[in-house]
């Protein structure tokens, strides 16, 4: 139920998960004057908060029932199910608000979902998209998924936490949908740069002397995305200038090289095999973007 615009919302929030991220998003809640209640499973973690103002509480159960809004952040839902799914924590949480930043994949974000549904908690999934250091900052990025009032009701708290928030629908599974794929390519490209650095050393060039012209192959990568995105959407997949078979001649060049040094390219072997597939699947002239339709292919 959203507050009627004449109300104060509870500035009250309590942290469950006091890692890295937990205690930042708590230092940010502090920090704007939001009430915050703290509790972590491995007992110690919540000292600098408490010596901050917070509330150190004895037992989960007891940090829920401190305020209307919980926000939980443990290393995946198998942690969030241990702590939250205990009786007497569920019991404290019903009439509640849960906004989950752990992560995991959408159908877990799904079922807690309609566990919470089930046991009369009012539940928001979300994803945290930036560092621990940029928590409180304008440079934070969270994402939400699930009701669109609850979502407005809470906002005012969640706002402590800095940055961007961005509501993407009603399914509480879309917040971790978008994690995963933008992890996708968060991680592909991380391994991408550290092989590259590998390889560039085997040849002579330090990292130092790399990282200029690497930074400019990214700098060339956000115009390529909303290129390909608009391809795929549309179904071009167009290779004028580039097809896929351009891109496997040069993926074979750095395997060659790679293998040559002694180095492992099972990652670059990976994207060659499937440019090659698309290419066996007569997509030859198309551009690399066909490589999204053929991996989506049941």
């Amino acid at each position: 139920m959203s507050s009627s615009p004449e109300s104060t919302p509870d500035r009250s929030v309590t942290v469950i998960g006091l890692g890295p991220m937990g205690r930042a998003l708590a230092g940010a809640f502090l920090a704007a004057g939001v009430r915050t209640t703290v509790w972590n499973r491995t007992p110690g973690r919540d000292r600098e908060l408490v010596e901050r103002g917070a509330a150190g509480a004895a037992s989960a159960a007891e940090a829920v029932a401190a305020s209307p809004l919980t926000v939980v952040c443990l290393v995946n839902y198998d942690a969030t199910d241990a702590v939250l799914r205990q009786e007497e924590v569920t019991a404290a949480l019903k009439g509640r608000a849960l906004v989950n930043l752990s992560a995991d994949v959408p159908e877990r974000a799904r079922d807690t979902g309609r566990w919470a549904a089930e046991h009369g908690i009012a539940y928001l999934d979300g994803a945290i998209m930036t560092p621990t250091t940029t928590i409180g900052t304008p440079a934070a990025v969270f994402l939400h998924s699930g009701p669109a009032d609850l979502y407005g009701e809470h906002r005012p708290v969640l706002d402590a936490l800095g940055g961007t928030h961005t509501h993407l629908g009603e399914d509480v599974g879309r917040a971790a949908a978008y994690d995963i794929a933008l992890l996708d390519i968060f991680w592909t490209a991380m391994t991408g740069y550290g092989h590259a650095l590998a390889l560039a050393a085997a040849e002579g060039v330090s990292p130092r002397e790399l990282a200029p012209f690497a930074q400019g192959i990214g700098a060339i990568l956000p115009p390529v995305f909303q290129e390909v995105a608009e391809e795929v959407e549309n179904g071009t997949f167009s290779g004028e200038g580039n097809p896929i078979t351009s891109a496997v001649s040069t993926m074979a060049h750095v395997v060659h090289a790679s293998e040559s040094h002694g180095i492992d390219a099972g990652v670059m072997r990976a994207a060659e095999g499937l440019a090659r597939r698309a290419v066996a699947l007569g997509h030859g002239a198309d551009g690399f973007s066909r490589i999204a339709e053929v991996l989506g292919r049941r």
